[in-house]
């Protein structure tokens, strides 16, 4: 599975879905994507590893883009970034689910929920899905940086500040 894998509504079809650009753009610039796709048409971070560089096994640095495979693996990489502290990360609004709740709920310093379910984009063209990602989306913010950059944004979306949050501030 790629590490940019996201399940797809298409049984049989491709896994490997791009983060939306306006996404990026909205949130961004960010220094490190560890999961990015080895076909991405536009760059997530300043440095992005992909499955061949295997960024579960390397030290995270700066502030982290992280769209993990939508699926068994989206926890170990959403602690990791917890465990980081320092970056942004998009996973299905999943918010009952064990991982969401010890990784997210407990541990991140913001969310922002998603108005509408984006589509994705595939690797190489960049050719936007004809079909949305088929379940509600979030980014989590890790950090006070993440969370100016959340609560800043024009995305439209719904801001929820978390523990960690100084109250009266994102």
């Amino acid at each position: 599975m790629s590490l940019s894998a996201h399940q797809s509504p298409v049984r049989g079809a491709s896994d490997d879905w791009l983060t939306p650009p306006e996404i990026i753009e909205a949130v961004g610039p960010f220094d490190l994507d560890p999961c990015a796709s080895v076909a991405q048409p536009w760059a997530t971070a300043q440095t992005q590893w992909t499955i061949e560089d295997d960024g579960m096994a390397r030290d995270w640095f700066g502030f982290v883009w992280c769209n993990p495979p939508f699926g068994p693996l989206a926890e170990r990489w959403i602690s990791r970034l917890a465990d980081h502290g320092n970056g942004i990360a998009l996973v299905p609004a999943r918010t009952e689910t064990r991982w969401f709740v010890r990784e997210i709920w407990e541990r991140a310093t913001c969310l922002l929920f998603l108005h509408g379910r984006p589509h994705f984009h595939r690797p190489v063209t960049g050719e936007r899905a004809p079909f949305n990602s088929g379940a509600p989306i979030v980014l989590i913010g890790y950090g006070q940086r993440a969370a100016l950059r959340l609560a800043g944004c024009d995305l439209a979306s719904s801001f929820v500040s978390l523990a960690g949050c100084e109250e009266g501030t994102p």
